[in-house]
């Protein structure tokens, strides 16, 4: 995967804008410092340069929830470079124990790029401190719950077998009676932010007789800690749509 990011110049008193290196980072894995284990948490990633640019040096800096400390973590002087950031090591350097360092927190990495006297500030990368994603969390049987769509009972999810981020929803019309012939829903959960994202789909092609083909679309976001899904359906059929609806997946 590929996590770009991009750099503003910082301001500059003569006036003269050069040309800003930007970076890019790739591999990114995990995304998260896991709360449950905060002495050996780390992520990695590999910054490198768009072809034909260059820098004598990158400082990679590091904040904590938004206090602009900008603690030196490493200085990068040769591209492609393999970065690994340990919880332990941006804590000491930012002055906490890791103690002090709960579920919610979010440590933001930025390259300081230097070329020709003149340094640029890439935007930031978060890195919340969180639960790692685990396919144990999130497939098994749920609880969904829709108070504005009145539905309510057992779901199944299960993941894809080459991709874990891409999980398989079974049950959300079954619970009203119908049959799923055109199922299971697609939601693809994000590596990065746990956003889920659910493109449009058929799950029945008979609704109650009176309907063809009731389609699911919608975001949300996936909790690794508790294993919540809180999603937001577009609900269709070929007819017309519903509306929007809020659902709550629980783990049974």
């Amino acid at each position: 995967m590929m996590y770009s990011i991009s750099c503003e110049e910082l301001p500059d008193p003569a006036g003269e804008r050069g040309a800003a290196i930007v970076p890019g980072i790739t591999g990114l894995d995990p995304g998260v410092f896991d709360v449950n284990d905060l002495p050996n948490a780390f992520v990695q990633f590999t910054v490198v340069l768009a072809p034909g640019t260059s820098t004598p040096k990158a400082t990679l800096v590091c904040s904590f929830n938004n206090n602009h400390a900008d603690v030196t973590i490493t200085e990068l002087t040769t591209f492609p470079s393999t970065v690994i950031v340990t919880a332990a090591d941006a804590a000491q350097k930012l002055g906490l124990t890791l103690d002090e360092v709960v579920r919610g927190d979010v440590f933001d990495l930025e390259l300081l790029i230097t070329t020709n006297g003149r340094t640029t500030r890439s935007t930031p990368l978060v890195i919340p401190v969180a639960c790692v994603y685990s396919t144990a969390m999130s497939t098994g049987s749920f609880h969904s719950v829709s108070e504005d769509w009145n539905s309510e009972g057992d779901i199944t999810i299960t993941a894809d077998p080459d991709d874990p981020y891409k999980v398989y929803v079974s049950g959300l019309e079954e619970m009203e009676g119908l049959v799923e012939d055109l199922g299971p829903l697609v939601m693809y959960i994000d590596p990065i932010t746990y956003a889920v994202t659910v493109p449009r789909k058929a799950i029945a092609s008979d609704a109650w007789g009176t309907w063809d083909n009731i389609a699911y679309e919608g975001t949300g976001l996936f909790s690794t800690c508790d294993g919540i899904y809180t999603m937001s359906f577009e609900i269709s059929v070929d007819q017309g749509s519903w509306g929007t609806y809020a659902f709550i997946f629980t783990r049974n």
